[in-house]
């Protein structure tokens, strides 16, 4: 029983103790909240507390943070939570550790991936030095609208991730930035198998000779669903000088095993990729309700 109150005591005295820590930041917060807006004041609120706790527990934290008067937005997780945002604004809830089937497409992006930093490894001194001396010509614009340079690293990466999955070998040294070209549309149909199923889409223009294009669906889905983004499968790969339409059906098929049922949909996504150097274009997207095919 004495050592039962013992632990109670020392508990309530830790609590105190972050308890005072909390109360004495959001003191020195108040000032810079007056400015902002409800959700940004509670957002900056939660993450300033949370900052506050992991500091004393080490607890590890991967978020990404812009920071303006306090806190503009934030992304990943913080300890137990994680910031995001949608179209009503910033917002974090628990972090849900997903779990891991360790199927065989995960172990194949794994292999390959392995593979690709294995390569890294073996480059040279001089190869290493050429990547991270580049970095600058292949800048991207992060999740706040900010233009970032990858590491030598991450752009090795990037660009022979892309080459691998068409069926191109890697590089070992830097490409020129070449502009790739892009779909001005893409019509995507899906019939179910009334008659034969069938995962048509329509491009325009056709693909250059230089370009090779990835091609990612969904599985069949609700009519009702209107935004995807981890639910995206590679299906196939458009070969060069490919025009329309280019029948996906036993490709799909191959991943996700039928086209679905009439009035289901599925979503698709296309990115050109320059064979020689890796450099992907912009992603184009689209999605069709699934029809019966005609018996």
């Amino acid at each position: 029983m004495f050592i039962s109150c013992c632990v109670v005591r020392q508990n309530l005295y830790i609590f105190a103790y972050y308890l005072t820590k909390i109360i004495n930041q959001c003191r020195k917060l108040r000032k810079y909240l007056i400015g902002l807006s409800p959700s940004q004041r509670l957002f900056s609120l939660r993450f300033s507390i949370l900052s506050l706790i992991s500091r004393h527990l080490i607890i590890n934290v991967t978020m990404k943070t812009k920071f303006g008067a306090i806190i503009v937005d934030g992304r990943g997780k913080l300890g137990g939570h994680v910031a995001s945002k949608n179209r009503y604004g910033s917002y974090m809830r628990t972090k849900v550790t997903p779990v891991n089937p360790q199927t065989s497409a995960q172990s194949a992006i794994r292999n390959r991936l392995g593979g690709i930093s294995s390569g890294w490894r073996d480059l040279t001194a001089a190869q290493r030095l050429a990547w991270n001396g580049v970095v600058s010509d292949f800048a991207k614009t992060d999740i706040f609208g900010d233009l970032k340079n990858p590491s030598g690293f991450n752009l090795y990466q990037r660009l022979n991730n892309n080459l691998i999955l068409c069926g191109e070998a890697a590089i070992p040294s830097p490409p020129i930035p070449v502009a790739v070209d892009s779909f001005t549309s893409i019509v995507l149909t899906v019939e179910d198998a009334t008659d034969a199923e069938l995962f048509s889409l329509a491009i325009t223009p056709a693909v250059e000779s230089d370009h090779l294009v990835k091609v990612y669906a969904t599985a069949p889905m609700s009519a009702g669903k209107a935004f995807v983004k981890s639910e995206y499968r590679l299906i196939g790969v458009m070969p060069n000088s490919q025009t329309s339409p280019w029948d996906g059906t036993t490709a799909y098929q191959a991943v996700f095993g039928s086209t679905g049922e009439v009035g289901q949909k599925i979503f698709c996504k296309v990115i050109q990729v320059e064979e020689t150097t890796g450099i992907a274009g912009i992603p184009l997207s689209c999605s069709s309700v699934v029809v019966a095919s005609a018996e």
